[in-house]
């Protein structure tokens, strides 16, 4: 029995070894691959003497990229597009002036523009032609309105006051509606008098009131 428990031992124990002897070549394969892990290192290592590229700071406001044109790509304000002119502007300053030059400069240099549209707007004028246009229409007096009623009063100098009656059909209700309107005409000879059923027309205005004219009495009155 004890043979046999030293045989078991000494075949585990050669068991262990045997693992261990292939676990070792196993643990001992990174070792061998470890110069490739270091050839990345290699190749990044030029990059890190390149100028790193500046970030602007967050209070500072991003400006467009410029094209090829050098304009930006962004389109600017005029007040934005002033303050890049005057960054760009690579000449001697201007000496410093007061307020009174500056608007003095400001008050020619609108002169200098509005004279300038003038002769723009005129040369433009002096371009175009004026055409012939539609000619005038013949002028033709309308007819005019002629009228028959009854003299209800003649009292005034050369002017009798005349009842007209209108007497029309509903165009709805087909009933017959009479109307009457007053008119004054003017009688040169103070021929007509109450009473009399006389025909006028219509005529320029001759007073306040009066526009129309006594052209013929058709009945005395009785």
């Amino acid at each position: 029995m004890r043979e046999a428990q030293r045989d078991q031992e000494l075949m585990t124990e050669e068991e262990k070894n045997e693992e261990t002897a292939e676990e070792a070549p196993a643990a001992e394969e990174p070792a061998a691959e470890e110069p490739v892990a270091e050839e990345p290192a290699a190749e990044e290592a030029p990059t890190a003497e390149e100028p790193a590229v500046e970030e602007a700071p967050a209070d500072q406001p991003a400006t467009a990229a410029p094209t090829a044109d050098g304009e930006p790509e962004a389109e600017l304000t005029p007040k934005q597009q002033r303050k890049l002119e005057r960054s760009r502007h690579t000449g001697d300053a201007r000496p410093q002036r007061s307020a009174e030059e500056r608007a003095a400069e400001r008050a020619a240099a609108r002169v200098t523009k509005a004279s300038e549209r003038r002769r723009t707007r005129a040369r433009a004028r002096s371009k175009h032609e004026a055409g012939e246009g539609t000619p005038a229409a013949e002028r033709r007096p309308g007819s005019k309105k002629v009228r028959q009623g009854t003299v209800v009063s003649s009292k005034a100098d050369k002017t009798i006051t005349v009842q007209i009656e209108v007497v029309r059909r509903h165009p709805v209700y087909e009933k017959v509606v009479r109307r009457s309107a007053t008119i004054h005409a003017h009688d040169e000879g103070n021929e007509a008098n109450a009473g009399d059923i006389v025909r006028v027309i219509e005529s320029r205005p001759m007073s306040r009131t009066k526009r129309w004219r006594l052209v013929e009495v058709l009945e005395k009155a009785r």
